[in-house]
């Protein structure tokens, strides 16, 4: 199939093939028709499937066409809103609003904490078509009264299995039940939980219904391995991967927010270019560490696992594990930062004999045994230096009401906004 069978307008179809694509993911195959014919949509997709493009790319089409082209629209009020667990997240989704949208009259932004919320509000008076926001931002605006939700017709819950690991269920509902009760609703999540399917069964009217893969499992275009090793010898080990291996753009998995700063200080010490990125940093600098990443500046980004959602970025060759993750289906999640959209990539873990439950667990999860590799001089030894005790692998305890925003502030009119330009020409 080509994006041009599946009937979107021409400045959109211009706006794909500019970014290089002729044919849509298994995903957009699903979704476009479904949501360009106006009908609710429950969509279980993996990252680096297209799903972002799955959603854009119609939306913008119907916003686009009928009787109310913006052109001939006074109202400034959003007519489509897409919620997003993270702050990288919803700078990502606007940005795909921006690059498919840039050929039509349409104006986007990206409202989230950590940054100044004057520069928003002064954006929101000017009017925009499509807003995409986190939870507690976008309720900050509400309680301010300067965001109007009473126009909205499309409402995107992007990631919704992770609204609910991160504790936002309680704020997804209060913004649902701002929304008109006549309006199309769009659902994607990684997993349907009982949870999950309770939400969708409140927010769906008579959905579509799309899975693109299988529950939990593990992006096929990913190659797997794990090297066995002593916790000791972890950071050495993975100096010398970089060092031998000649990496330019790896994405590095820490559990630990204080883990993932020493691990980028190791990395910086012995040459190789690197930041960490986690909820502890300001909007600012992890805004910067992420284009310096994805621009070549950085050989490794050291992420946490909520810091990393969200991060999209093309052609991502390598994902390190430096530690395993409590949570199996977090695995999933992080080497599917990489494989993305067909494209291939390689996932490596460095597991000590304090993480062989977590192995077990993420093999039975994805119901195969990874490939062992052995480095010479890192070989496990047989009698590993006791550890304590790791939490228990039960589910993630939620975190009560919104997640804070971070103390620091940017100036007015910085790229953090992400504001969309007055009109994409």
């Amino acid at each position: 199939m080509h994006f041009s069978e599946l009937g979107l307008k021409a400045e959109i179809q211009r706006a794909v093939a500019e970014q290089g694509y002729d044919t849509p993911t298994p995903i957009q195959q699903q979704a476009i028709p479904a949501v360009l014919a106006g009908h609710d949509l429950m969509a279980s997709a993996q990252t680096g499937t297209g799903k972002t493009a799955g959603f854009t790319l119609p939306i913008l089409h119907l916003l686009a066409s009928g009787p109310n082209d913006r052109l001939a629209r006074v109202a400034k009020t959003p007519r489509v809103l897409v919620l997003t667990p993270t702050r990288e997240l919803a700078i990502q989704v606007e940005e795909s609003v921006r690059t498919y949208g840039k050929h039509l009259p349409i104006n986007s932004l990206a409202v989230f904490g950590g940054v100044g919320i004057n520069p928003q509000i002064a954006n929101l008076r000017r009017g925009i078509d499509i807003l995409v926001a986190t939870p507690g931002r976008l309720l900050d605006h509400v309680q301010q009264r300067t965001v109007d939700l009473s126009a909205i017709e499309i409402f995107v819950l992007d990631e919704a299995d992770r609204m609910l690991d991160m504790g936002f269920i309680r704020d997804i509902r209060k913004i649902i039940a701002l929304l008109p009760k006549q309006r199309q609703n769009l659902m994607f999540s990684a997993t349907f939980s009982p949870e999950i399917r309770e939400l969708a069964g409140g927010l769906l009217h008579q959905p579509v219904s799309v899975d693109v893969a299988p529950r939990n499992t593990a992006a096929e275009t990913v190659t797997q391995k794990v090297i066995e090793t002593d916790r000791e010898k972890k950071k050495e080990l993975l100096c010398h991967l970089f060092q031998t291996r000649g990496w330019h753009q790896v994405l590095v998995f820490a559990r630990t927010k204080h883990g993932a700063d020493a691990l980028a200080r190791t990395l910086d010490k012995a040459g190789i270019k690197s930041a960490a990125i986690h909820g502890d940093k300001s909007q600012g600098a992890r805004t910067r560490a992420l284009t310096d990443f994805k621009d070549g500046k950085l050989v490794a980004l050291v992420a946490t696992d909520i810091a990393a959602r969200g991060i999209d970025i093309d052609a991502l060759p390598y994902v390190i594990n430096y530690e395993l993750p409590n949570m199996p289906e977090d695995y999933v999640h992080r080497i599917g930062r990489t494989g993305r959209a067909g494209m291939e990539g390689e996932a490596i873990s460095l597991v000590c004999h304090d993480e062989r439950p977590q192995l077990k667990d993420i093999e039975k999860l994805i119901k195969r045994t990874l490939e062992r590799v052995v480095i010479e001089g890192f070989e496990q030894s047989a009698h590993a230096i006791p550890r304590p005790a790791q939490p228990p692998r039960g589910p993630r305890k939620p975190q009560a009401g919104r997640a804070p925003a971070a103390k620091t502030a940017q100036k007015p009119g910085g790229p953090q906004q992400h504001r969309s330009g007055s009109r994409h020409r």
